[in-house]
């Protein structure tokens, strides 16, 4: 990605924590999911050409997988509580508990 492009991100899950706001205040585009992450919201937020895919919720866990097969150049970024499932792991790129990281330091980082 050239200096000049404008990043990408989908973020998924209530976000109460605020990466999603943190990554628009570094310059980030951002599109949220509305309600459960599915092939067809992703598809609807830009999946296919998001930098990031950012988690926020467990329960959202499942559509990393359709996030990976829509667009298998995405980082996905889990940011939530909860531990990130098994099934999930292995195709997440980051994971960070919002008690051990700061929103904005790590939108500052993924940056």
């Amino acid at each position: 990605m050239s200096g000049t492009d404008t990043k990408k991100a989908v973020v998924s899950g209530a976000d109460a924590d605020g990466l999603g706001e943190a990554l628009e205040d570094e310059g980030v585009e951002v599109t949220r999911v509305e309600g459960v992450a599915t092939g067809e919201s992703l598809d609807a937020a830009g999946i296919d050409d998001a930098d990031l895919f950012v988690v926020t919720d467990a329960d959202d866990a499942t559509a990393v997988s359709i996030a990976k097969d829509r667009n298998p150049d995405v980082k996905v970024v889990f940011y939530a509580h909860d531990s990130l499932p098994e099934f999930a792991k292995g195709q997440a790129d980051l994971a960070v508990d919002p008690d051990l990281l700061a929103a904005d330091v790590v939108a500052e980082e993924l940056v």
